[in-house]
């Protein structure tokens, strides 16, 4: 198989290291005879996996005691109306509109409360992130989404609410950079971009939160019966969990949030130097507030980017074409795409350039 580098924006690329891992112990995990995919998940065996889990999202990001780690179902989507639904109780919250995914928690919290859209970038088409908030004394919360995939933006710092919880949506960029969890009252994250595979949501949530949430819900959105059952209500998505488990497994090997912090600065000050400098191609976010996660540009002319994004597919970059909302351009450059896959699709791009230009 010819060597090929992943850009898609999620489900993202993942570490080989996991991959061969996962192979390796498909058939015969741990040299039980039997694979993970197939065994109870109130199994000792399958206890070590997600307890093994748990404790190394709390290490790694040093997760306060206070606070809940959950693995459930339904993706951030769910996660959209499960906060909500469990929190709001008919009150009302801020919300920073940055983007198409900010936008959808907004739609559904609006279903169990009011919602004060105390800031957003929506008039310059979402290519930044708003600072001079209006954020409301009476709020329950104030919900950010630390990366947004389709713009290309991310926070480099995070709102001061005081003493109203701050929840973040941080699926593109969760264990992409070291992190202060006691900033927030709640943060959730889809697997599917940086610490696993698609199927399982993190969620790590302050145990104030979950006493005073709402009662008589649907028990599987119940953060509190959830937390009780310690993410064990019902079966949960063991394969995706033993693979977030892998993942952390690498994360530690790599030295930490830290030191996957500094390669990924060194990846994107890599890729945004190359757009800087080649006036073919032109980034979309403002500069302050570029990800480091997803990098999307234009071509000059943009007739070019179909021709730009079928040739690198025919080198082995694939995943670049942009959102179908937006157009353009965007290289995904998750923890787990090594610098080398970058250095690839630079030296493309400098032939693109030269070739084309």
């Amino acid at each position: 198989m010819s060597k090929k580098y992943n850009f898609y924006a999620g489900p993202a690329i993942l570490p080989y290291e996991v991959m061969k891992k996962a192979q390796d112990e498909l058939l015969d995990y741990n040299g039980i005879g039997l694979s993970i995919m197939e065994i109870s998940h109130r199994s000792k065996d399958f206890d070590q996996v997600v307890t093994t889990a748990e404790a190394k999202i709390r290490s790694l990001l040093g997760v306060p005691d206070n606070y809940s780690v959950l693995f459930l179902q339904g993706g951030a989507s769910t996660q959209f109306g499960q906060i909500p639904m469990n929190l709001l109780k008919g009150g009302k919250a801020d919300y920073v509109n940055t983007g198409a995914w900010a936008k959808k928690a907004i739609k559904e919290a609006k279903l169990f409360g009011t919602v004060n859209v105390a800031g957003s970038s929506e008039d310059n088409n979402f290519n930044y992130v708003p600072e001079n908030l209006n954020l409301s004394p009476d709020a329950v919360y104030v919900h950010v989404t630390s990366n947004e995939t389709i713009g290309g933006i991310q926070y480099r710092n995070f709102p001061d609410t005081g003493s109203v919880p701050l929840i973040a949506d941080m699926s593109s960029d969760i264990f992409s950079r070291e992190l202060d969890v006691s900033k927030f009252a709640l943060i959730y994250a889809g697997a599917q971009k940086n610490i696993g595979q698609a199927g399982v949501t993190l969620v790590i949530i302050r145990n104030d939160l979950v006493e005073n949430s709402a009662d008589n819900l649907i028990s599987m959105l119940s953060y509190k019966i959830q937390v009780d059952k310690k993410s064990l209500y019902n079966t949960p998505p063991c394969f995706s969990i033993y693979i977030v488990k892998l993942v952390l497994d690498w994360i530690e090997k790599q030295g930490g949030a830290a030191a996957v912090e500094a390669v990924n600065n060194e990846k994107a000050k890599l890729l945004y130097d190359t757009i800087d400098n080649n006036p073919m191609f032109n980034g979309t976010a403002k500069t302050k507030d570029r990800s480091k996660m997803n990098v999307t540009f234009r071509l000059t002319p943009e007739e070019l980017e179909g021709k730009f994004v079928s040739e690198a597919t025919a080198a082995g970059l694939v995943g670049l074409k942009g959102h179908r909302s937006v157009g353009g351009c965007r290289a995904s450059i998750y923890n787990a795409m090594p610098l080398d896959g970058v250095k690839e699709l630079v030296k493309f791009m400098k032939k693109f350039q030269a070739e084309n230009g």
